[in-house]
This record gives C-alpha cells, sequence and structure tokens, in this order.
C-alpha cells in the first residue's frame, strides 16, 4: 500500500517545504533537520471550509518494524483524500514514518540503536526527536493518536492518558477493531493493569504532547496484536482511528452545548 500517485508528485513538489499544489492537503519531506539527511513525511489534510477545524497529529512507524501502522495511515491518507465530506471538520495531520531508519532497517530502533519512544521531552539530541518535539509544540494538537504493534498481545488493546474522557474514545474504537481482531482482556497487558484492554498508565518518554501543554489533549495509543495477519491489524487499526474521531466530533459538540 502505498500513498496516490498524485500525492507522491505532490510530496516530490513539496521538498524544503514548498506547498503541494493540492487544494486541502500538503506532503512535507524536508530533512530533520537538514544537516543530518533524516526524512519523516508529514501529510496535511485541512477542513473543507476555511478556519481552524478539530487539530488531529496521526503518528506511525515510531518503532521501525511495526509495518502496520504506516499502512493504516496510508488508508487513512487516501480515505481522507477520496472522502473529504466525512471530515469536514477535522484538520488531520499524519506523520506515517517516524522512525525512517528503523523502517528502512527493519528494527524497533533507529540506526542510532535507540527506542525514540522512551526518548521525548528529555533533553534528547536524536534528530528524529527534536524534530517531533518541534511539530508537537508548533501545531498544540487537540488529539494525538499513535499506532503501534505488540509481538506479545493476542488482541487490540491502548492507552489512554490526557483529557478526562480519552477512555471513552478508545472503548468504542476496541468495538470497531473486534470486527477485524480480538480484544485482548488480560488484566496485565505489557506490564500494566488494564480493564477490558484499556491501559491508563504508561511508559516514560513516549511521544506525546509538550508537558507545558494545557490544557491536555486526548492522547490515544492503539495496539494491534504485531502476529495477526497484517490486513486484519491495517483494517483494525483504521476502523479504530474512525471511530475514535466519530467519537470525538460527537463529544466536542454535546460539550458545545453544555
Amino acid at each position: 500500500m502505498t500513498l496516490s500517485s498524485h500525492l507522491l508528485s505532490a510530496g516530490r513538489q513539496a521538498f524544503y517545504r514548498r506547498s503541494a499544489a493540492l487544494p486541502a492537503t500538503r506532503l512535507m519531506t524536508e530533512p530533520n533537520p537538514p544537516d543530518q539527511g533524516i526524512c519523516i513525511p508529514k501529510v496535511v489534510r485541512r477542513p473543507l471550509k476555511g478556519g481552524h477545524g478539530i487539530k488531529i497529529g496521526i503518528f506511525a512507524g515510531i518503532h521501525g518494524d511495526e509495518e502496520a501502522g504506516t499502512l493504516a495511515t496510508h488508508e487513512l491518507i487516501r480515505w481522507a483524500e477520496e472522502k473529504p465530506e466525512e471530515l469536514h471538520d477535522y484538520e488531520l495531520h499524519f506523520y506515517p514514518v517516524c522512525n525512517p531508519t528503523g523502517s528502512a532497517l527493519g528494527t524497533r530502533h533507529s540506526h542510532s540503536g535507540l527506542d525514540l519512544n522512551r526518548e521525548f521531552w528529555f533533553g534528547s539530541i536524536e534528530p528524529e526527536i527534536i524534530y517531533l518535539e518541534s511539530e508537537l509544540r508548533r501545531e498544540k494538537y487537540d488529539g494525538i493518536i499513535s499506532l503501534h504493534s505488540d509481538d506479545t498481545s493476542d488482541g487490540c488493546y491502548g492507552f489512554v492518558s490526557g483529557a478526562l474522557l480519552t477512555e471513552h474514545l478508545l472503548e468504542p474504537a476496541l468495538q470497531a477493531a473486534a470486527d477485524f481482531l480480538p480484544r485482548n482482556e488480560l488484566h496485565i497487558i505489557d506490564g500494566f493493569l488494564a480493564t477490558r484492554g484499556i491501559i491508563k498508565e504508561g511508559y516514560l518518554g513516549i511521544l506525546s504532547a509538550p508537558p507545558e501543554q494545557h490544557p491536555r489533549p486526548l492522547e490515544i495509543v492503539f495496539e494491534t496484536p504485531a502476529l495477526a495477519p497484517m490486513p486484519q491489524q491495517v483494517q483494525a487499526t483504521v476502523a479504530a482511528v474512525k471511530k475514535i474521531l466519530e467519537e470525538y466530533r460527537e463529544l466536542q459538540a454535546y460539550a458545545a452545548n453544555l
């Protein structure tokens, strides 16, 4: 699965942060930072109407050997391109490959041998972290969705943090994913207490909003079982993200009417 041909073309035209010639989508692939030669692609789908939409960052591939999230992100980009009316009030920022050297090597870690998902907000000098932290600070996302795969799990699960209602978004997302892959129902998952696949703790140093950002955005880490067939992992991830966006829109509308 790859980006559509005209998105790829737009990406080549947009190299070094020149704007792509699409009305609502742009692909930026500037080396980050330039002297490191490491390119982290970013695709932006803006709302159909002018003004500000609900800004969500979707991040995949921070572990280079977790391909399902990257493939699912490509599918979500295609969906946003083909059915923009379903995302009329969203501004979606897609980061399909956050660890390009690890992806090229097929390894969890980057070429420097580090797990990049333990490096955030500790003053890391890794170029990928410097760039992604700058993006997170500059964009001030309303929500952050991180996509992962776990080779020790037999089912889908997720971590929640940030906004108080985040767990109420992950529950329907796990239900939607269950059309393709089972939920992990264990009481202990990845060393953390879990309730029907929902974990309210987490590791330090993971990709997340800046510590100083207030109010805190919703933050969800969605995990598929890495040993499951890849097509099911991709379908489960796409279904989960779509459901999160659908439910978050409803929560926003409800809050506006309070």
